[in-house]
C-alpha cells in the first residue's frame, strides 16, 4: 500500500484500488453507460451531465480534496492485469472523535458481476480502514431486494443491523434501505474483516 497526504494505493490478489484520474474519463464513462440500466435502480438519479468531462473532472478534483482532507477514499477498481476499469468503492462520512467510523458505497460494471472483485474491495478498503485510517466502524446500507448487494456484504463480515425508512433518494424517490455494519473489533462473530 502506498499512502500520502493525496495518494491512496491499495493492492490486492487482482485488483489496484486508486483514486480517479482525469485519464480515466473515456473509460469511466463507458462503463457506466454500457451498465447503466443495471446500475440505475439502485443508484441516487443521475444529474443531466453524468456522463460529462466537466463532471467526471469535478469527481477527481473532489477526491483528491476528500483524501487530504481525510473525509473520503473514492476509489476506482481496476483488475491489476490489465488496468481494465471495474468499478469504484469510496469510503465516506469519514467521521473522526468519538464515532471513528465511515460509510461505504460501491458499483462495480454490469460485465463484472459474481466475479468477486467487489467482495476483494470491500474487504481491503475495510482492512486500510481499520488498520491505517484507526476506524472502529464501517456502516453500508442497500435496498433490502439488493441481493446481491447483500450478499457481498455479508460475506465480506458485515452484519445486519437494521432498517432505516426513508433513508437516501434512489432513482428518485426516498427508499428505506436496510443496514450493515463491520466493526474493528467485533464481538458478534468475524474480527478483521479481511483477514484470517
Amino acid at each position: 500500500m502506498l499512502l500520502g497526504r493525496r495518494k491512496v494505493r491499495i493492492e490486492t490478489e487482482r485488483l489496484t484500488l486508486r483514486l480517479p484520474q482525469h485519464s480515466d474519463f473515456r473509460e469511466w464513462t463507458a462503463l457506466r453507460r454500457e451498465s447503466a440500466d443495471f446500475l440505475i435502480p439502485w443508484e441516487p438519479a443521475w444529474a443531466s451531465d453524468h456522463l460529462s468531462r466537466k463532471s467526471f473532472t469535478n469527481r477527481v478534483y473532489w477526491a483528491q480534496r476528500s483524501v487530504a482532507n481525510g473525509t473520503a477514499m473514492p476509489l476506482f477498481l481496476t483488475r491489476r492485469s490489465d488496468e481494465v476499469l471495474l468499478g469504484a468503492i469510496t469510503l465516506d462520512n469519514i467521521r473522526r472523535g468519538p464515532s471513528q467510523s465511515g460509510t461505504l458505497g460501491y458499483w462495480v460494471g454490469e460485465q463484472f458481476v459474481r466475479q468477486g472483485f467487489m467482495r476483494e474491495a470491500i474487504e481491503a478498503v475495510s482492512h486500510h480502514a481499520f488498520t491505517h485510517l484507526n476506524l472502529s466502524r464501517i456502516e453500508a446500507a442497500c435496498l433490502p431486494e439488493n441481493v446481491a448487494s447483500r450478499g457481498v456484504l455479508e460475506k465480506s463480515g458485515f452484519k445486519y443491523e437494521g432498517v432505516a425508512q426513508s433513508y437516501l433518494q434512489i432513482n428518485g424517490r426516498w427508499r428505506t434501505h436496510v443496514l450493515y455494519a463491520a466493526l474493528r473489533n467485533d464481538r458478534r462473530g468475524r474480527t478483521l474483516v479481511g483477514q484470517a
